[in-house]
C-alpha cells in the first residue's frame, strides 16, 4: 500500500513528468522589483498556444475501481520577476483520499517560477508529505551562469533551458508532434534531487481515447522514466494527450508490479483554446 501511495503521488506530478534558499528570500519580498542580471545571456525563446495564466487541471487517480488520490496542475500570474523577465506561477498539488489517507497519507505541493518566454524555471519549491516522511526542497536556478543553487547553499552547473520536476510538464506541452515520426524521442534536460537528469518522451502515435468526460482524440507519448525510484523499468508510464494546440493530459497509466495506477482528467478550467473532444 505505501508503494502504490507513492506511486499515486508521483504519477500524478510526472504527467509531467511534476524552493527558496538563502538568495531567495530577498526574491519573494520584492513582489514589484526585477533583480538586475550579472550579465547578459541568450535565453530561447518558445512561441506557443499550450496554456495560459487561468488554467486549471484537475485529475483523480485510481487503483482498479478505487479513487486513490488527487492532483491538481494550475498557472498562476505574479508580479515577480527575475532580470527583467515575466514569470508564471505554476503550481502542482497532490493528495491520496479515503482510505489511502489511514494507511499512508500525501499531501504534497510543488512551485515553479517558470520564464514567460522560455519556458524555463528560476525557482523551484518542493514540499513533500508522505506518511510522514518529508522533503522541503528550495532550488534557485540561475539560468545566466547555468547553475542551480540549493537549499543547502551548495551550487551545481546545469545546462541553459534546464528544467525541474513540475516546469518540464509545461514545456513538453509546447513540443511539435505533428510531423514526428513513430519511435521518435524528445528530450529535454531535468534537474531532480541536486542531479540533471536527461529525460526523454517517446512519440507512439495517435489514438482515441474515451473516458467520463467523453472521446478525445490524443497523441499517445511515453515518458522515459527513472528507473529504480518507482518504476520498474523505464517504459513503465504511457500519456495520452490532446491532440491541439493545448496538448492536455487527458489519460495517464502507470504499471506496478501489483497492477496499474491511472489518472484521468475530470474537470479543466482556462484552457487557451477548446479541447478537442468528440
Amino acid at each position: 500500500m505505501k508503494r502504490l501511495a507513492q506511486t499515486i503521488k508521483i504519477s500524478a506530478l510526472a504527467t509531467a513528468s511534476i524552493i527558496f534558499s538563502s538568495n531567495a528570500n530577498a526574491f519573494g519580498n520584492r513582489e514589484n522589483k526585477a533583480i538586475k542580471a550579472e550579465k547578459a545571456a541568450k535565453y530561447r525563446t518558445v512561441k506557443h498556444n499550450a496554456f495560459k495564466a487561468g488554467e486549471r487541471l484537475t485529475y483523480r487517480m485510481h487503483y482498479g475501481i478505487i479513487d486513490a488520490g488527487e492532483a491538481v496542475l494550475e498557472v498562476k500570474t505574479t508580479d515577480k520577476k527575475v532580470k527583467g523577465r515575466n514569470l508564471l506561477h505554476v503550481v502542482g498539488t497532490g493528495r491520496t483520499l479515503g482510505a489511502f489517507n489511514w494507511v499512508f497519507k500525501v499531501r504534497d505541493r510543488y512551485e515553479s517560477y517558470i520564464d514567460a518566454e522560455g519556458v524555463f524555471p528560476w525557482m523551484f519549491i518542493r514540499r513533500v508529505n508522505e506518511g510522514g516522511f518529508k522533503i522541503n526542497q528550495d532550488y534557485i536556478f540561475k539560468q545566466d551562469n547555468q547553475k542551480v543553487k540549493t537549499q543547502d547553499k551548495k551550487e551545481y552547473d546545469v545546462p541553459l533551458g534546464i528544467q525541474d520536476m513540475l516546469s518540464s510538464f509545461y514545456y513538453a506541452r509546447t513540443l511539435d508532434y505533428k510531423n514526428a515520426k513513430i519511435n521518435q524521442e524528445f528530450s529535454m534536460d531535468m534537474f531532480i534531487d541536486n542531479e540533471v537528469f536527461p529525460f526523454k518522451i517517446k512519440y507512439l502515435g495517435t489514438e482515441t481515447i474515451k473516458t467520463r468526460k467523453g472521446k478525445f482524440d490524443c497523441v499517445k507519448l511515453r515518458p522515459l522514466m527513472m528507473k529504480g525510484r518507482v518504476w520498474e523499468d523505464e517504459e513503465s508510464m504511457t500519456i495520452w494527450v490532446t491532440n491541439d494546440n493545448n496538448k492536455v493530459p487527458i489519460l495517464l497509466e502507470t504499471k506496478i508490479s501489483v497492477g496499474a495506477v491511472k489518472a484521468t482528467l475530470t474537470n479543466w478550467e482556462g484552457l487557451m483554446s477548446p479541447i478537442n473532444n468528440k
